[in-house]
């Protein structure tokens, strides 16, 4: 986008000629409000008086704006000196929020919401200094802790897009087409960029080359790594959040099934389908659940065992194999070269499924893979490749019990909120690190402590998932893997489980594998 083909934001003639200052220090104190203001309305003419202007991020000034009854009037440097106006930031601050919006719900061709709050006032676009708190009056819900993606085009609006799934790329192109059309339509245009809210802060995601005079979106490093994260996380149907994902009903199995069938079908001409051969194989297992939550019918088994058969051979390689998906299909697995790739969280599922369908030899095998090769993977926190070499080193038997013990530690260390930079904190604490919580019980042997972080886990998934039609809501996998473990040392698991199918904790269901 050439920036020269973008109008210049004009000074708005209210805030140059308005008033003279004749205000009582009462009436400031009451009509005062922070404004942001584009650059250009801090004309050279007026600009040696608002020295206590400042800017808060690219293309916005913040200073304090009189809000009389028929004008608005900037107020300057002598204003602030008055005696009596020594609280004028806090209480400006403060009388920002009485100011009356309006906020709108604008779908974008079904790629996610942004939400829209616009008014007469112009001081709407400067609660985007709060917009924690306005978020959580317009929506009812708190922001993510990576913050959201928001515009400020004119005085009267501003849109903002949390920073929740992996909808927020394109959100970001939306925002920025958004963004644009309403600076140029003005009036009040404020700014065209599109920024990053995080932690009270504004950062412009929009960069503007000086030689091209183009506009590009180019997220900072920050932001860029969770983006990475939460797509991955979203492709993998792992975060919810998704409008298509509430409600009730059940998962589509039918479309499920087409869909591995084909994924499976497809890897002769394209091998680097079997990723995504995988995930659908895996969505179908816990699909399989909603109808036979105990897996004691032979579909739902096949399914798991299917998704078993895809996922070793992600990381290992494979010969021919057939697959069967349930209901008489069966799909014809090629052979498969051992050419691991760098995906952390599918590397653990496969593993979890290996350990659900006591597959000792498969779980080796899945142990062996180099841990430099998940590594590379740039869409995971820290603590998931320290999982990863925590499980690698107890399965492998390389080293004693005591380095098992200090590799957990490191995982649970780098789990803590702030060393996420990837994946959302809610789907950290109630889905992600139960597990790593399981597995330290199951090494300490203490029974009763495993129990109640069984059931601690499973309470935390029913609540992350809530009414979710998505697979993954069907079954924690990551518990029950270690219900399994646990089953096979003796631990008393319960026969009746929410989330955890009984013949796979019981291994009464688990059947030889090809």
């Amino acid at each position: 986008m050439n920036r020269d083909d973008i109008p210049e934001a004009t000074p708005d003639p209210r805030l140059m000629w308005a008033g003279h200052g004749n205000e009582s220090t009462g009436q400031l104190l009451q009509g005062t409000r922070v404004r942001l203001l584009p650059p250009a309305a801090i004309t050279p003419d007026i600009a040696d008086g608002l020295r206590y202007a400042r800017v808060v991020a690219e293309d916005l000034v913040l200073a304090y704006a009189y809000d009389g009854p028929t004008s608005v009037r900037i107020l300057t440097d002598h204003d602030l000196a008055r005696d009596g106006l020594e609280d004028l930031g806090r209480v400006a601050h403060a009388n920002l929020a009485d100011v009356p919006v309006t906020y709108d719900e604008v779908p974008v061709e079904g790629r996610g919401t942004l939400h829209s709050v616009h008014g007469d006032s112009h001081f709407v676009a400067s609660k985007v200094l709060y917009l924690s708190d306005l978020a959580r009056q317009v929506t009812g819900a708190s922001l993510p802790r990576a913050g959201a993606l928001v515009v400020v085009p004119t005085r009267h609006l501003l849109a903002f897009h949390p920073v929740a799934d992996g909808s927020v790329v394109d959100a970001v192109n939306d925002l920025a087409a958004y963004a644009l059309g309403a600076y140029e339509d003005g009036p009040g245009s404020l700014s065209p960029r599109v920024y990053w809210w995080h932690r009270g802060g504004l950062t412009s995601v929009t960069v503007f080359d000086e030689e091209s005079r183009t506009l590009s979106l180019q997220p900072p490093p920050p932001l860029l790594g969770m983006m990475k994260g939460l797509v991955r996380l979203d492709r993998a149907g792992r975060l919810v959040g998704r409008a298509s994902e509430r409600g009730g009903g059940v998962p589509d199995t039918a479309g499920l099934v087409g869909a591995t069938a084909g994924a499976v079908a497809r890897l002769p001409q394209d091998p680097s389908g079997l990723g995504d051969a995988f995930a659908s194989a895996l969505a179908l297992a816990h699909a399989r659940c909603a109808a036979d939550p105990d897996v004691a019918g032979l579909d739902a088994w096949d399914a798991w065992a299917t998704s078993l058969q895809l996922g070793c051979a992600l990381f290992t390689g494979a010969p021919p194999t057939e697959c069967r998906l349930g209901e008489g299909q069966v799909a014809e697995l090629p052979a498969t070269p051992a050419d691991p790739p760098a995906d952390a969280r599918a590397w653990l599922d496969a593993l979890y499924l290996a350990i659900v369908c006591r597959e000792h030899d498969r779980v080796a095998r899945l142990c062996r893979v180099p841990l430099e090769t998940l590594r590379q993977d740039g869409s995971v926190d820290a603590y998931v490749l320290h999982w990863a070499e925590t499980v690698q080193a107890y399965f492998s038997g390389d080293g004693s019990m005591d380095t098992v013990v200090e590799k957990l530690l490191a995982t649970m260390e780098s789990s803590m909120p702030d060393a996420l930079t990837h994946a959302p904190d809610d789907f950290v604490n109630r889905i992600d690190y139960q597990p790593v919580a399981l597995f330290h019980r199951l090494l300490s042997q203490d029974h009763e402590a495993f129990g109640e972080a069984l059931a601690e886990a499973l309470t935390e998934h029913g609540a992350y998932w809530g009414a979710s039609t998505a697979p993954r809501a069907r079954v924690a996998l990551g518990p029950l893997a270690m219900a399994c473990l646990a089953h096979d040392r003796g631990f008393p698991v319960g026969p009746a489980l929410p989330y955890l199918p009984a013949y796979l904790v019981n291994g009464r269901r688990i059947e030889t594998i090809d």
